[in-house]
């Protein structure tokens, strides 16, 4: 008799675990794996949104800015890492997450905060090498449609292969952490 509840659940889990690898998001970037549809992810909309920065003060020198968000809404999670674009008047260039990160769900009741951080080796001024960054804009994961953008005043960004032409700025974006509740 207890055979069949068994067999019943592992062939539950079974179907299940094909449905997720059937949709085509299964190893996706983390940034992608939210799951609104439960509709739990967070919006930016319910979310307040502070800056502070420890801008580097030289070219070579490393910078934060750190992102805080409080939800001012209903409990909703973040899952996954956030997508930060940095744009200069010619070009925009993604931000990847640190190197070897894992990003944890995090669930922010009304009230909660979390924070995130952008790294970045500061450029030299008017050098080509440099990306003259003058915006950063981000979004959640579970809602790429909807982005906050922040005015860059913390110098230029390094580009990561020092090269003049193109090349991804030398920056990175942690995962959430929790600031308490």
């Amino acid at each position: 008799m207890r055979t069949l509840p068994l067999t019943l659940a592992a062939a539950l889990a079974a179907t299940l675990l094909l449905t997720a690898c059937a949709d085509g998001k299964a190893g996706d970037d983390d940034a992608k794996n939210a799951d609104p549809a439960n509709g739990s992810a967070c919006a930016i909309g319910d979310l307040g949104v502070e800056v502070g920065a420890g801008a580097a003060p030289a070219a070579g020198d490393t910078g934060n800015v750190t992102v805080t968000l409080t939800n001012q809404g209903a409990q909703c999670t973040l899952k996954g890492f956030p997508s930060v674009d940095l744009a200069a008047e010619d070009s925009t260039t993604s931000v990847s997450p640190e190197e070897g990160a894992k990003a944890q769900p995090l669930t922010l009741g009304k009230g909660g905060t979390t924070s995130f951080t952008i790294t970045y080796v500061r450029g030299e001024a008017g050098s080509a090498k440099s990306l003259a960054v003058r915006k950063a804009s981000f979004t959640l994961p579970g809602a790429p449609e909807d982005a906050h953008d922040l005015t860059w005043s913390y110098g230029e960004v390094a580009r990561r292969d020092g090269s003049s032409s193109g090349g991804a700025a030398e920056a990175s974006v942690g995962g959430f952490e929790s600031s308490g509740d």
